[in-house]
């Protein structure tokens, strides 16, 4: 493994399949949080926790462990998970679809997920693509995270699962015949540690394997680090064992919640998040290696020979044959279906917009929010995840005929904090508006219905706003904004529209062009 090179690789910007047969970490730029992973036959599935955004819980398919896709999503209307998701609360910031996992029993897909207020969901596909099942509510209960199914070779089906609002204490659960009940007097404590949570649960070679994170000192502060529990037995006694040492957040980012997977030529990896947060990108997707001895695994490289594996950006690809896959950030709306890389913040209000309207268009209608004057409770914002590679543009072409007064619509970034750039109409008269998180600049008036938009920022996510009128020819408008994250997720770009009075008004988004690589910005 060629570890300083693919350091600095990364620190460029580098990142996935880089086309001669090896990879760089991230493999994924973006915020693909809170991952799992399967293999079944020569594909490989994952899942990425997505909480307060809609649909929630992303699948994503690949054929050589480096380059993914988005194929569905588990569930398509947040409100079954509790009426706080609704366009007229929106409560749920870095709450929602927390971590899960996603596993393959009985010849179709489980995914299992707990949200910190509202409790356990579970849910059923036979393709993973979709359409999943409506969400089953298995247990209704506050203060429980990261839970992993499994069945043991006689069928019984399990459930381990992190009550972090007791202490962090690990707790094993039998699950009834159809796996969608949890029998709640078998369950135990399996295990407690400071922090510990991010439980997967594996019999490999008739041993019995809980992984875990927990906190732990680490060069004089706290950080996670990844452990794992062997036993011959499942309800222990276990033994615990550290898979990768933690260095801090400025030398490995804390990789942690994640998943083992085995190729099927028999090589064994881990899909990782870089979980310690705080990049505008979130916390992005990682592919090490994993080595067995001894029956532990190491995952990682183990540079020096104490049986700990150290954080490595990349190497040989796992499967060859498969070309570098593009994510798809580009849309022309010309699908009556969104395409599965937008989100919305929390559930829309139903009816407030759409693909078929005019098709060839997004349409977007006015809402008021539901807190005048706070950009986060405005139920019409549609984003996707920003990426950190050198050169990003975003540029949206947007029609003002449906515009009515008091209406505002544009383009935005959100994380922590948030920047829009936008139409605003006041008397007839539409104006360019930039606002800071309610630091307010004003710019020309807008006298035609045809408007573009463009977002550029680079590595470092220092983002600049530029408008255009007639497509060719853009303006800077506004100062630097600093991209951030929060809560929990990396930060966002997307569109929104608002009325600031009444409901009435819309706009009309003919393209979300979305050019990403490595070209200097």
């Amino acid at each position: 493994m060629m570890n300083k090179d693919y350091v600095l690789l990364s620190n460029e910007g580098k990142w996935g399949d880089q086309g001669d047969g090896t990879y760089v970490n991230p493999v994924l730029p973006g915020d693909y949080c809170d991952p799992d992973v399967i293999s079944v036959g020569e594909d490989y599935y994952a899942i990425s926790s997505t909480l307060h955004c809609s649909p929630g819980m992303a699948v994503l398919h690949s054929k050589d462990l480096v380059n993914w896709n988005v194929i569905s999503h588990v569930v398509e209307d947040l409100t079954v998970i509790g009426p706080e998701y609704r366009h007229d609360r929106m409560n749920r910031y870095a709450r929602g679809v927390w971590a899960g996992a996603i596993r393959y029993h009985d010849h179709q897909f489980w995914v299992y997920f707990f949200t910190p207020d509202e409790g356990l969901f579970v849910s059923t596909a036979t393709d993973p693509a979709g359409p999943w099942e409506p969400l089953y509510h298995s247990w209704e209960i506050a203060g429980w995270d990261d839970c992993c199914p499994f069945w043991d070779d006689d069928g019984q089906g399990y459930l381990v699962a992190t009550y972090f609002a007791d202490n962090y204490n690990i707790y094993l659960f039998k699950l009834s015949d159809d796996g969608k009940q949890i029998l709640h007097d078998s369950g135990v404590v399996i295990h407690q540690y400071k922090g510990s949570e991010a439980s997967k649960l594996y019999k490999i070679n008739g041993l019995y394997y809980i992984f875990h994170s927990e906190v732990r000192p680490r060069n004089g502060e706290e950080a996670r680090v990844v452990m794992m529990l062997r036993s011959e037995h499942l309800y222990g006694p276990y033994e615990e064992k550290e898979l990768i040492h933690t260095h801090g957040v400025e030398v490995d980012r804390e990789p942690n919640q994640g998943g083992l997977v085995q190729t099927a030529s028999g090589e064994w990896y881990f899909i990782s998040h870089q979980g310690a947060g705080g990049y505008f990108e979130g916390r992005t997707l990682h592919l090490l290696p994993v080595t067995w001895v001894d029956g532990w695994p190491i995952i990682g490289e183990d540079t020096d020979g104490d049986g700990v594996g150290e954080m490595v950006w990349g190497g040989k690809k796992p499967i060859h044959g498969y070309p570098k896959t593009i994510l798809t950030v580009n849309d022309e709306f010309n699908s009556p279906v969104l395409q599965s890389q937008w989100g919305w913040n929390h559930q829309p209000k139903v009816d407030t917009w759409s693909l078929t309207e005019r098709p060839g268009y997004l349409r977007l209608h006015a809402c008021v929010p539901s807190e005048k004057n706070d950009f986060f409770k405005i139920s019409n914002i549609l984003s996707q995840r920003a990426y950190r590679v050198p050169h990003n543009v975003v540029t949206a072409k947007y029609d003002l005929s449906g515009m009515v007064d008091d209406q505002e619509a544009g383009l935005c970034h959100f994380g922590q904090t948030y920047c829009t750039i936008g139409i605003h109409q006041r008397e007839g008269a539409r104006v360019l508006k930039f606002n800071h998180s309610d630091t307010i600049e004003w710019g020309p008036s807008v006298d035609t219905t045809d408007l573009w938009l463009r977002s550029t920022w680079n590595l470092h996510g220092e983002n600049r706003y530029e408008y255009s009128l007639d497509g060719e020819n853009f303006i800077s408008f506004g100062e630097v904004y600093p991209l951030v994250w929060g809560p929990y997720r990396g930060d966002r770009v997307g569109v929104y529209n608002q009325n600031h009075e009444r409901e009435q008004g819309y706009v009309d988004v003919e393209y979300f062009n979305y050019e990403s690589g490595d070209k200097p910005a």
